[in-house]
């Protein structure tokens, strides 16, 4: 493998079987990642995590904290700081309890996997730290979803910060994959006061990272990534700043990004639009190359 582009055993004979109509598509979860960037002297750098080897999807691949939304989510009210919840049902292309639920995932799932939170007692504050008994208790609970981040929130008295999130881009997993997801990516910078952790269960290892070392840690096939997690770093190296790259997710294209196959004289292309360098050609009875 000339980089470290993850790209699983089974995905030819799954391409094949979607080219002749013998696999029906998995309908996509909807699922919400975060790119926590940092301020260092060198420039940002940003939060990422080793899935543990053993996991199904995308074992020992680099990735952000993410996971799917919660569908409790999406019908409680939620103390809400920044953009109306209209706004972001425009901006996410969805309605707005989905939107609603989709934000909470993104705000959830950084503090699940990285123990940072992006909530307040107020609309313009944020809480500090987040390591005690108490908070790792909620966060628990929230990982083994026995409560719901509405719930959670409206407990502590908690406003959610949508005003620090920015809506980077959009892909959809493969519809030859056994796994999709419908996956909004999202930046934010690291609050004042708090510190990430590993705290997923997923995870075996975390970094901080410049974007642009991480992709040339990927070129060299030192560093294994999915399509999506490459493309957004690549994207991330023209940013100076942490608040540059959230201020300039506004203006972002989230048209979906999504793999297609086709066969192609004896032979299946695979191909995802406007990333020509993930682009994969695989010989009948091959592998891709």
């Amino acid at each position: 493998m000339a980089n470290g582009q993850w790209f699983p055993a089974d995905w030819p004979d799954r391409i094949r079987a979607l080219a002749d109509g013998t696999l029906e598509p998995v309908v996509p979860r909807r699922a919400a990642t975060v790119m926590l960037l940092k301020d260092t002297d060198g420039g940002p750098v940003v939060h990422m995590l080793r899935r543990r080897a053993s996991m199904a999807f995308a074992g020992g691949a680099y990735a952000y904290p993410g996971g799917g939304v919660d569908p409790r989510d999406d019908d409680r009210h939620v103390r809400w700081a920044g953009p109306t919840r209209a706004w972001w049902a425009e901006r996410l292309g969805v309605d707005e309890a989905g939107a609603q639920a989709i934000v909470c995932a993104a705000v959830r799932e950084t503090y699940e996997e990285a123990g940072v939170l992006l909530a307040g007692p107020a609309a313009d504050s944020v809480v500090g730290d987040t390591t005690g008994a108490d908070w790792e208790a909620d966060r628990a609970a929230l990982v083994a979803r026995e409560t719901s981040f509405a719930e959670f929130l409206d407990r502590r008295g908690l406003v959610l910060r949508s005003d620090l999130l920015g809506a980077w881009t959009r892909w959809i997993t493969p519809e030859f994959e056994p796994r999709r997801y419908d996956t909004w990516f999202f930046v934010a910078a690291l609050p004042k006061g708090q510190r990430t952790r590993n705290a997923s269960t997923e995870a075996d290892r975390t970094v901080w990272i410049r974007p642009a070392d991480a992709a040339a840690a990927y070129d060299d096939g030192e560093l294994l990534m999915m399509p999506p997690t490459i493309a957004t770093l690549r994207q991330l190296t023209s940013c100076a700043t942490a608040a540059e790259a959230v201020a300039g997710a506004a203006a972002r294209d989230l048209t979906p990004v999504l793999a297609r196959a086709r066969l192609d004289d004896g032979e299946v292309v695979l191909t995802w639009p406007g990333h020509d360098e993930f682009t994969r050609h695989i010989p009948t009875g091959g592998a891709p190359a």
